[in-house]
């Protein structure tokens, strides 16, 4: 049973459209979906590999920009951003890969920080690729968003399988081998900056195709938007940490929590963006009492409960 698990959520979720949900249910639903994307493609690289990257913004924002470019310049439809934005995410991936990849603990976190504020800078100022601060408007494709909510779960079932398929594959040990102890493992012969390299490739693909979608859906984007530290790199992470790091389910837990939680904390009076301390609180709460996350420490939760229940 638990191995059809996938496919149940996944049929469960296709018919939710059909229910008659209302478009700002959808439109959560969406946003929860894509975060879920977002994190799984973090929880490859921070999660299996422990290679904690703060710079995933600069590959959903390069994502993003292969999608509104393509359609501002162009003059094609912003969906070839998915295929488009391959090549240059990958190849960012890469170049990083070699710079960073060498780098261990706070360096390598310090040298991903930089990558994304380096994107956002060099995006705002090249203002005839990108308009700079103006930002690119599209035209979007639907008005209703049930063929969104469509692409966004084809694209997180897809995400899903090949993370799953990584995971429990050859590539997979080797990846949580380095995290567990990255000497031990290059002495048995493992190339960590390879498979690290991997991990961070496909990883930056993945979260390259979040930017495309979010293009397509919010129908603009901006440098402070897409390349943001907060907003994007920082969310991601918390969607896995919360969620449950080196898990399949933890990201997509997380990201409904961190959705709703957002939607929440947003609609209370006086908090504006302040809304962002109460999310590193959180984190910490998370980090010291959940180290896994809700999912990886799914087991001290259904004790405490059990506790609890028989205190009462």
């Amino acid at each position: 049973m638990k191995r059809f698990a996938p496919l149940i959520v996944l049929a469960a979720m296709a018919v939710l459209p059909l229910l008659g949900l209302s478009s700002y249910v959808m439109h959560l639903l969406i946003l929860v979906i894509m975060w879920s994307v977002s994190g799984m493609a973090w929880n490859l690289l921070g999660g299996y590999t422990g290679q904690v990257s703060f710079g995933h913004a600069a590959f959903f924002g390069l994502g993003a920009y292969c999608a509104g470019l393509a359609s501002f310049h162009l003059n094609i439809s912003a969906w070839y951003g998915f295929p488009l934005s391959i090549p240059f995410v990958a190849a960012t991936a890469l170049v990083m890969g070699l710079i960073v990849l060498r780098l261990r603990g706070p360096y390598f976190v310090l040298a991903t920080l930089a990558l994304g504020e380096i994107m956002r800078i060099t995006a705002e100022n090249l203002t005839d690729l990108t308009q700079g601060n103006l930002g690119i408007m599209i035209q979007r494709t639907w008005v209703e968003k049930t063929g969104y909510y469509y692409v966004i779960l084809a694209v997180a079932a897809l995400t899903f399988w090949v993370v799953k398929l990584l995971a429990e594959s050859r590539w997979g040990y080797y990846f949580v081998a380095i995290r567990e102890d990255q000497d031990a493992a290059e002495s048995l012969g493992i190339n960590a900056t390879l498979y690290k390299t991997i991990a961070l490739t496909v990883s930056a693909v993945i979260t390259g195709f979040s930017g495309a979608f979010y293009m397509n859906y919010m129908g603009y984007i901006d440098p402070q938007v897409v390349f943001s530290l907060g907003d994007i790199s920082i969310l991601t992470i918390m969607v896995v940490m919360v969620g449950g790091v080196a898990t399949y389910w933890g990201p997509v837990v997380g990201a409904v929590i961190m959705v709703l939680l957002a939607e929440v904390i947003r609609s209370l009076p006086y908090v504006g963006t302040a809304y962002q301390t109460l999310f590193g609180v959180l984190l910490i709460v998370i980090i010291i009492y959940l180290p896994n996350g809700l999912v990886g420490d799914r087991q001290t939760l259904a004790r405490l409960f059990k506790k609890k229940g028989a205190a009462v």
